[in-house]
């Protein structure tokens, strides 16, 4: 496989580690965003400095790190291509990411979701994924962290994910427990919904948290109106692609039985979703694996990274293929207009497989 190296242009700029400025350490990263055909993003975090907070003078209840996000991003790269960056200086900097093929090439993502707590079980995850998969981007459904204003959370998550995140690109989607804070949009340079085309394949990711998008309910009406708007519109341009794959934290359907019938706005989403011949969508909130099939569209729930576990106790009856309550991430791989998904346990063992296309 071809491959390049790429070098920081900006790595002496503000040199962490050893040579950091006095207080500063790299407490995330590397890892690449926004990786496209043409252009990608490589970030990692530094911690500046520590604030406390406490009731009597001099008395520290609480502390929290006050982060920076920095950046480069890259472009005139070519399809297909590994490239190799350094990002700060020693071993540590060190990663890799691929860019889209130019044609119809075989190609593997990995989904997960929900890695806010347990952060031993999401450990064991990420290491199930690095020793049983081997994926050109990861997609995340949503619920990083149990609450993503908690500057502390950030590094733990990155710490967590280290290793996988600095050898493959990184596309997230917004869960409940980041409550829409800027943490998230600046640590990982997101948007709460976008696309982008990957060989065959087209990828959506939305914002189903309206809860925590606006303030007022007038504003959350506003702007899911705005996004479905987006989306259909999208959908309508991607029907040439092979496949269409959809990613949102909260599913349209649940076997969680407490949780039945609360997201309304997703199930609603369902005829949208028939119309344009979404082949999955993937989800989290729920944590555990559920996959359904309902009028041809596959609807697959993998948020088993980490967060304590839901009972799977009333299945949908008539569209239920498969529902555990475990620990788990999906395996996709694509090749042309055949894909095929697999659901696999932190410990490899295989909970469910599927064929999609021709």
């Amino acid at each position: 496989m071809l491959a390049a190296a790429l070098w920081l242009s900006n790595q002496l700029t503000r040199p962490p580690s050893a040579q950091a400025a006095a207080g500063e350490k790299v407490v995330g990263g590397p890892y690449a965003v926004n990786v496209g055909p043409r252009s990608a993003t490589v970030m990692w975090v530094v911690q500046t400095g520590e604030a406390s907070l406490g009731t009597e003078p001099g008395q520290a209840d609480k502390t929290a790190p006050a982060l920076r996000a920095e950046k480069t991003t890259f472009v005139g790269l070519k399809r297909g291509i590994t490239y190799y960056y350094q990002a700060f200086p020693g071993e540590a900097g060190k990663g890799s990411f691929r860019t889209p093929p130019a044609d119809a090439s075989r190609f593997q993502f990995v989904v997960y979701g929900d890695t806010r707590t347990r952060h031993d079980v999401h450990r064991t995850v990420i290491a199930g994924i690095l020793k049983y998969a081997n994926p050109d981007f990861v997609m995340h459904t949503g619920d990083l962290v149990a609450n993503g204003d908690d500057a502390s959370l950030w590094p733990i998550f990155f710490d967590a994910e280290r290793e996988l995140l600095r050898k493959t690109a990184f596309f997230p989607s917004l869960g409940n427990h980041e409550r829409n804070a800027r943490n998230y949009f600046d640590l990982l340079d997101a948007k709460p919904y976008y696309s982008f085309d990957w060989g065959s394949a087209h990828f959506i990711v939305i914002d189903s948290d309206i809860a925590n998008a606006r303030a007022t309910k007038a504003e959350q009406d506003s702007f899911w109106q705005e996004e479905t708007h987006w989306l259909e519109e999208d959908l309508r341009g991607s029907q040439k692609a092979d496949f269409r794959f959809l990613f949102a934290h909260h599913p349209p359907m649940t076997a969680v039985k407490r949780r039945q019938g609360d997201n309304p706005h997703m199930t609603a989403l369902e005829p949208m979703f028939e119309k344009y011949k979404v082949s999955a969508g993937f989800f989290g909130h729920d944590h555990n694996y559920q996959h359904y099939v309902k009028n041809g569209v596959h609807y697959f729930i993998t948020g088993g990274g980490g967060a304590p576990l839901y009972d799977v106790d009333v299945p949908p009856p008539g569209i239920t293929q498969k529902v555990a309550s475990t620990e788990n991430f999906v395996v996709v791989e694509v090749d042309g207009k055949k894909a095929r998904v697999e659901a696999k346990t932190p410990d490899g063992q295989l909970l469910d497989t599927t064929e999609l296309g021709q």
